[in-house]
């Protein structure tokens, strides 16, 4: 992690890798700084007043190591970042001295928010004003829920599927109650329309047919005419013999002057036979139009009942389709559309049994996993209470309380002393909260209200150390942890960060050599002043320079024999007690 311009820091480089590293340094020397960094890394709030005086910004950056395949990952992908080398995420955070700032995740400009929601997987921070870890009720809970294991996490898991088919069902029994009213129009509609349609019985192409009929019946007498006037042209009259020649003898004259030289010429011949074929079509043709002459009729009442009966069809095509055809389509999709509806009260009927049905599960879900969860706040409870014990707190209680909230329209459980109706939610019934009793007579209070900043941090410790095996987080830091303690206490808090270490990466800022002997990594913030302003930067001690940090720690006298002495000691008890 890189910070410049941030606070009493110019620039500085912390190589922070893997098990516990501490950070040490002279008072002022800007060892919360490192926090306050890595705060604003993780999304937290900026102070323009953090800015180093002279200087237009401050620079965060981090580069950290994620699971490819993991949440962190996919979150970044969302927001458009890449990660570097496969597994590295790069992410930076700009504060400027006028109250501006951009941040930055692999190599893209994102909203500060984005930084916010992968710290929640990332680091968890613990300090005087900053607790990201276990903040809400519902990570309360589900760090319970983890700490609870498998039995619980089952019981949890048939909780959100019944929730989640009781919320649909209620959601489908909701929306047809809503809009029952108009689904009963919309079905009196389709009957009125059907009932119409079966009314007058329509088939399909009748309004083609019948527009067809009208059009001969209305123009009878022109018909006729005309079918007369071609059966005289093509066959003549035989009552007028000079009405003169006809077409059907101009071709039978024809054929014959051909058929008379046909022997003479094959196309002449070929010429013959076509007139032929074309005085047999004509006498067809005039054969049908004397037919069609005899049989056209002029019937007035056969005309009116055609009109009324395309008048009454286009009523139809008006309200339901273009044509006919059109209307058969509407009818046959009206008749399913009905079906459904008229379906909706007995359907409604099955979803209120199903409701209630689900409703009788999710209630035994519920109780089931919210006795798990309270054998569980127990242990828990136990277990982080022997903790505090050894932190310099042996009269602190901390109470894991599992409760729920009553609600007389909501779910009716037995949780073994009778039915109660409480309020039921996504994740159960059961409502988190972890309290703090800091000594013997005070009452449980939640722990942001029941410890001071120190004994916060130690409060977070003991809860982390016993979480960590079934809630691990990649980043613990804790701030002043060790406020207010000393001797063997801070030793206790040196052996428990050691075994957070363990599985996790974890940043201890502190001022107690009992608990830097046990780092893996040490940092100290070196301060020099050069005229008016004070500059720090970050140096990785080696071994001999830890020593000689341990007794500037122990007395303030780095190069005492008796100082180095004891601190060599402290870290030889230290390596002793972290050897597996």
């Amino acid at each position: 992690m890189r910070l410049r311009g941030l606070g009493v820091i110019r620039d500085a480089v912390l190589d922070l890798g893997p098990g516990l590293t501490v950070v040490t340094g002279e008072t002022g020397a800007g060892k919360t700084m490192v926090v306050t960094g890595l705060g604003l890394l993780m999304g937290g709030r900026a102070d323009p007043g953090s800015v180093r005086e002279g200087m237009a910004n401050a620079l965060v950056e981090g580069r950290v190591a994620v699971a490819p395949d993991g949440p962190v990952a996919a979150r970044a992908a969302e927001a458009g970042a890449e990660l570097d080398d496969g597994d590295v995420l790069i992410m930076s955070r700009t504060v400027s001295a006028g109250g501006r700032g951009r941040s930055y995740l692999g190599g893209r400009s994102v909203p500060v928010a984005v930084l916010g929601e992968l710290a929640e997987d990332l680091v968890t921070v613990h300090g005087q004003s900053d607790q990201l870890r276990l903040k809400s009720p519902a990570r309360q809970r589900e760090a319970l829920d983890r700490f609870a294991g498998g039995v619980v996490a089952k019981q949890l898991t048939v909780y959100r599927e019944t929730w989640q088919r009781l919320r649909a069902v209620e959601t489908l029994l909701e929306e047809i109650t809503r809009r029952a009213r108009e689904r009963a129009q919309e079905a009196e509609l389709l009957r009125l329309g059907l009932a119409e349609i079966e009314r007058l019985d329509p088939h399909p192409g009748e309004d083609d047919d019948l527009r067809g009929e009208a059009g001969r019946l209305s123009h009878a007498e022109e018909l006729r005419t005309a079918a007369e006037t071609a059966h005289l042209a093509l066959a003549g009259d035989p009552g007028n013999p000079e009405a003169g020649a006809d077409a059907g003898t101009a071709l039978a004259s024809a054929r014959r002057s051909l058929d008379q030289v046909r022997s003479h010429d094959e196309r002449l011949a070929s010429l013959a036979d076509r007139l032929a074929e074309v005085g047999y079509l004509v006498a067809d043709i005039a054969t049908e139009t004397a037919s069609y002459a005899e049989g056209v009729e002029s019937d007035p009442l056969r005309l009116a009942v055609v009109e009324e009966r395309r008048a009454a069809l286009r009523v139809l095509t008006r309200a339901y389709g273009e044509d006919v055809d059109g209307v058969l389509a509407w009818a046959k999709d009206a008749a399913v559309r009905l079906a459904e509806l008229d379906g909706d009260d007995e359907r409604l009927v099955v979803l209120q049994t199903e409701r209630e049905e689900l409703r009788g599960r999710l209630a035994d879900a519920g109780a089931a996993l919210s006795r798990g969860r309270s054998t569980a706040a127990g242990r828990l409870s136990r277990a982080v209470t022997a903790e505090l014990a050894q932190l310099a707190m042996p009269s602190a209680r901390l109470v894991v309380d599992v409760r729920q909230r009553p609600d007389s329209d909501g779910l009716p459980v037995d949780l073994g002393d009778g039915p109660v109706t409480v309020v039921a939610g996504p994740e159960g019934i059961d409502e988190v909260e972890l309290l703090l009793s800091p000594h013997a007579g005070a009452g449980p209070r939640a722990i942001a209200k029941g410890a001071s900043g120190g004994e916060l941090s130690r409060v977070m410790l003991g809860l982390e150390v016993v979480l960590g095996a079934a809630d691990p987080v990649p980043t613990y830091v804790f701030d002043e942890v060790d406020a207010g303690v000393g001797g063997q206490a801070a030793l206790g808090i040196g052996r428990r960060l050691a075994r957070l270490a363990r599985t996790s990466q974890v940043l201890v800022v502190t001022h107690l050599p009992q608990v830097a002997a046990f780092a893996d990594r040490h940092l100290l913030v070196v301060k020099s002043r050069t005229g008016e302003i004070t500059e720090s930067g970050v140096q990785r001690l080696d071994d001999e320079a830890r020593v000689r940090e341990l007794a500037r720690m122990l007395g303030g006298m780095a190069e005492s024999g008796s100082a180095q002495a004891h601190a060599e000691e402290l870290l030889a008890t230290a390596r002793g007690e972290r050897a597996p």
